[in-house]
């Protein structure tokens, strides 16, 4: 084969996943604690007491939309930062927020289905805070009230748009070490007692 013509081929949507995987990881430190089957997933850090952190995910594996979506939402909780946000329905948002900017920043298909997806978890983590005694409403979260059966396709698309917009807007919280989000567990590392300080899941 030509080298010319191998170095100007065309990367497949599976080349391009692979690629966004080895780059999310080298850029943000991220370790795979398991690739999942479904379309759930979760991220957490472990602080060791010699002041080493790892960080790391649950999701599936990038092989479409849906789970390219899943795989970065995980991402986007370290690349924005673990409990830097409040409450935790607002973290949802930011990190859903940073997938979809990537998505789109490495021209990945954002379908009617993601869109969806998007709009029930953050439907679903809005109303568990509610329950759970939310007092003050963030604005970002506003749209998100109304269950996603309930919206018209042209509300589904203005809803993602707010959350891209959102992205460059000032934040409106900062970092809270004591969030109720925290658990904490032990591992050991070269003897030392660790503690898991965030999780975060989607459903």
């Amino acid at each position: 084969m030509n080298p010319t013509t191998r170095n100007t081929k065309k990367p497949s949507m599976q080349e391009r996943y692979v690629d966004v995987v080895r780059e999310m990881k080298s850029r943000y430190g991220i370790r795979i604690n398991k690739w999942r089957s479904s379309t759930t997933g979760c991220a957490w850090e472990v602080h060791y007491r010699d002041g080493s952190v790892s960080r790391l995910i649950e999701s599936p594996y990038p092989k479409g939309p849906m789970s390219a979506a899943v795989f970065l939402h995980e991402v986007g909780h370290h690349a924005i930062g673990l409990g830097r946000y409040q409450p935790r329905c607002l973290e949802e948002f930011k990190a859903w927020e940073w997938s979809l900017n990537t998505m789109q920043q490495y021209n990945l298909n954002i379908t009617p289905a993601v869109r969806k997806r998007v709009h029930d978890s953050l439907h679903y983590a809005l109303q568990k805070a509610l329950r759970r005694g939310l007092k003050n409403l963030p604005p970002e979260l506003t749209p998100f009230i109304i269950p996603s059966n309930q919206l018209t396709q042209n509300d589904a698309g203005e809803n993602i748009k707010s959350i891209r917009k959102a992205a460059h807007s000032k934040p409106r919280t900062k970092r809270n070490e004591t969030s109720s989000t925290a658990k904490s567990g032990n591992k050991k590392k070269r003897g030392w007692k660790n503690k898991i300080l965030w999780l975060f899941a989607i459903r």
